[in-house]
C-alpha cells in the first residue's frame, strides 16, 4: 500500500503533459497514473487534444438536436455528471490556456496533446512504434516514460511499469498554470 500523502500543490492548478506518438500509450498511462495521484489525495483534471472531429453526444439525443439547430452551447446535466459542449463554427480552435482557465479547482491538470505549447511533458516512448524519440527536438521533456533502456537520453528514464515514480515525477515537475506559456512561435 502506498503510504506517501500528498500535500495539494496550490491554490492555482499546477500542469504537466505527456507527449508521444500515437500507439505508444499515453492514455493507457494516464487510465494508470491518475489513481495513484488521487489514492494521494491530490484532485486531477484532464486535457485531451483531439486531432479529428468529435462527439461526447449522440446523433438523435435532444442535447444533439439542439446543437444541430444551431444552439452554441448546449450545457448537459444530470445527477451524476454534467458537460458544456461549445460549436466553434467559424472560430479557432481555442488556445490551452484558455481551456486551462476554465477548468473548476483542482491540484493538477494531466495534458495530452498541444505539444507545441511550452509546458513541461512527460515523453511516452515505445520503439515498438518505430517513431523516433522526440526528446531531442522538445526541450519541454522533463522526463521518458518507456519500456525499453534508452542509454543516451539527456533527461531521467522511468519504466513504464513504475506508476508511482511516474506519478512521482508528474507532481514534481508540474508548473503552476501562470507559467505556462503559449505555443512556440514559428521560426
Amino acid at each position: 500500500m502506498n503510504t506517501r500523502k500528498a500535500v495539494p500543490l496550490s491554490t492555482a492548478p499546477r500542469v504537466i503533459g505527456l507527449a508521444g506518438w500515437s500507439g505508444a500509450g499515453k492514455t493507457t498511462l494516464i487510465t494508470r497514473v491518475i489513481p495513484v495521484l488521487v489514492g494521494r489525495g491530490l484532485r486531477v483534471a484532464t486535457v485531451k487534444h483531439a486531432h479529428h472531429e468529435f462527439d461526447i453526444d449522440r446523433p438523435g439525443k435532444d442535447s444533439w438536436r439542439h446543437r444541430e439547430a444551431g444552439a452554441s452551447e448546449v450545457a448537459i446535466v444530470s445527477d451524476r455528471r454534467w458537460a458544456i459542449v461549445h460549436e466553434l463554427q467559424e472560430e479557432p480552435e481555442p488556445p490551452l490556456l484558455e481551456i486551462l482557465a476554465k477548468l473548476s479547482a483542482v491540484d493538477l491538470v494531466i495534458v495530452e496533446g498541444f505539444k507545441r505549447d511550452t509546458y513541461p511533458k512527460l515523453e511516452v516512448f515505445r520503439a515498438s512504434v518505430g517513431q523516433p524519440l522526440l526528446q531531442p527536438d522538445d526541450d519541454c521533456i522533463v522526463a521518458i516514460a518507456t519500456d525499453a533502456a534508452l542509454p543516451k537520453a539527456r533527461v531521467p528514464v522511468l519504466m513504464l511499469d513504475d506508476v508511482e515514480t511516474i506519478a512521482d515525477v508528474l507532481q514534481a515537475e508540474a508548473l503552476p498554470r501562470e507559467r505556462i506559456a503559449g505555443p512556440r512561435r514559428e521560426s
